[in-house]
């Protein structure tokens, strides 16, 4: 989780408009330059390995369940980081993802 959403905010920050970047293909260079697409590609790839480790361990059904939790930091940091806004609807979500992995993680 916590290598996904690290890739997830790097690739935020990197996607950032930034009135330097210029549009098309400067944009794409402008981008390819920045430190934060490569430490979301880092986080990529480190998550894949550790994903792989994780699931030698666990089920599926229950590491995918784990998984979806990072939508909900994604989203928190979100706010935090990029000042995002969350809609009610936004929160609700938040919440039952929350009560979702909750309840399956009590009874499974």
């Amino acid at each position: 989780m916590l290598v996904d959403t690290g890739g997830q905010l790097a690739f935020k920050a990197a996607a950032t408009a930034d009135p330097r970047a210029g549009s098309g293909l400067a944009r794409w260079a402008f981008m390819a330059r920045r430190p934060w697409l490569w430490i979301g590609v880092g986080c990529y790839v480190a998550e894949f390995l550790v994903w792989l480790a994780f699931l030698s361990l666990v089920p599926l059904s229950d590491g995918v369940l784990l998984g979806s939790i990072n939508i909900v930091a994604v989203m928190v940091a979100g706010r935090f980081l990029f000042r995002e806004k969350l809609s009610r609807m936004r929160v609700a979500g938040i919440l039952l993802v929350s009560a979702g992995v909750a309840v399956v993680g009590l009874h499974g």
